[in-house]
């Protein structure tokens, strides 16, 4: 049974602090901060708003939009790192919300939960949820896989220039007219590790930003050799001699923190496959050095990053590479579609992936590509950590989809935050009641509970 994404809606909040006034405030170049990490602008939530209102909002759209009733829903899956409850599941309070547009009760038969595991989670719900429909559990029933996260940082941390908020729903069922998932080949990667993380009671995270970013393309390159071992088993694809995997795929999604960072990843996964290909020789005559190896070249990643001297050369050696024509013509055809949408809203965390798949099919529809067959190879990476490694197929009604999405329109009216009204908002210093923008038709925060017997109940309205 085929299963997969039938349409996708997006919800971000229409706040932003631009990257040029960040560098400002902060004393960076702003060209370096644009040129470096590929951040124009980042999404920044209201003070009535919180990742369940990102995700009841967009869940809203995608039903509207297809003239959904609750009875065609039959699950509802929210994955997040936001989560503000350590039992209460995310998707109940946004159950919560939408029985206030349909009916008390509309969503009494409807399951699902909330799901964890850094900016992976979403992908494993999806993958849940996928063979949900192919056991043929659904019964003819859509579900809805919600990744929604804001992406917070301590002030003048490192990380504080790599933030975002926004969420994205996936309306998945057995007729998918976007993309339908490759059975069978969907593959991971797991271990315990300290590259990100958020302890009870922690608002921001604890980043290991060089550890997690090679742990992130050590554990995608993982799990893709062992996606590759399955394609290659199942007969879904016939690897020939002197190809690679990424050969097969018309286009990669790689999580994105930044949108440069998904330039690094794909980077360290092309080098890793050509490496034992004949091309290789051709790619270090134009490059003129020989690729560098760590002193330790079985050692930790801790010994790596601090093997400078290695370091600095394999970084020039990223530079030279990256220049090349033949990575050049993967990176502009593959990847660089997909990388639009981060730059104008910053990280999304759960939702990252799949704002990059999303940018990826916009961006290409309108350069007139006809994208029915393509296969679509996705790298979604969690700290903690984990990397999942997938693909599907673009539907021969892609088109019906595809052909109304415009980002701009569907973000809306965008307002730039001064300096100050960033730091108002970043440090909570603002209630619900003193929200900056005043929408309609989409459900806010109104209260959060601060008495001892109630403490941190949440009552949200649909604004009329």
């Amino acid at each position: 049974m085929a299963a997969g994404i039938d349409d996708i809606a997006i919800y971000i909040p229409r706040l932003y602090i631009d990257a040029a006034d960040f560098a400002k405030a902060r004393g960076l170049d702003p060209v370096k901060l644009q040129k470096g990490l590929g951040v124009s602008q980042m999404a920044i939530v209201d003070a009535n708003q919180d990742p369940a209102i990102l995700a009841a909002n967009a869940c809203l759209k995608i039903m509207q939009k297809n003239k959904l009733s609750p009875e065609d829903i039959g699950r509802l899956y929210v994955s997040t790192e936001s989560s503000f409850d350590e039992s209460k599941a995310m998707n109940s309070f946004v159950i919560g919300m939408l029985e206030q547009v349909y009916g008390q009760g509309a969503f009494e038969h409807c399951g699902g939960v909330e799901t964890k595991f850094a900016c992976v989670s979403g992908s494993y719900a999806l993958y849940d949820n996928t063979n949900w429909i192919r056991a043929g559990e659904a019964e003819g029933k859509h579900a809805l896989v919600v990744v929604s996260d804001i992406a917070k940082y301590d002030m003048g941390s490192s990380g504080e220039m790599t933030q975002g908020a926004g969420a994205m729903v996936m309306l998945l069922n057995d007729k998918p007219r976007l993309l339908a998932f490759d059975p069978r080949v969907t593959s991971t990667s797991i271990k315990d590790e300290y590259d990100f993380y958020r302890p009870f009671g922690k608002e921001t995270p604890i980043v290991h930003g060089q550890y997690s970013n090679m742990l992130y393309m050590i554990q995608v390159r993982k799990a893709l050799e062992a996606y590759k071992k399955k394609v290659i088993s199942s007969k879904l694809i016939n690897i020939e001699p002197g190809e690679t995997i990424l050969d097969h795929m018309d286009y990669i999604n790689m999580h994105l923190p930044y949108s440069n960072m998904g330039k690094k990843a794909l980077a360290y996964l092309v080098r890793h496959e050509w490496r034992q290909l004949p091309r290789w020789k051709k790619i270090l005559q134009e490059i003129g050095i020989e690729e560098p190896i760590p002193k330790d070249p079985r050692g930790t990643i801790e010994s790596v990053l601090g093997d400078e001297e290695f370091m600095a050369k394999d970084h020039e050696f990223t530079k030279l590479f990256t220049k090349t024509p033949e990575y050049q013509e993967v990176y502009e055809s593959k990847l660089a579609s997909s990388l639009i949408a981060s730059s104008m809203i910053g990280n999304l965390y759960t939702a990252s992936l799949y704002l990059g798949f999303r940018s990826s099919l916009e961006f290409e529809y309108q350069k007139g590509i006809k994208l029915e067959g393509k296969r679509v190879g996705f790298g979604s990476y969690g700290s903690g950590s984990s990397a999942m490694v997938f693909s599907g197929v673009i539907q021969p009604e892609y088109e019906e989809i595809v052909k109304n999405m415009n980002l701009e329109a569907e973000i809306g009216d965008r307002r730039k935050l001064t300096w100050e009204e960033y730091e108002e908002l970043h440090e909570n210093k603002l209630s619900p009641e003193d929200s900056m923008l005043h929408s309609k038709k989409e459900f806010i925060l109104v209260d959060v509970n601060k008495e001892t017997e109630s403490k941190g109940e949440r009552r949200y309205i649909y604004n009329e």
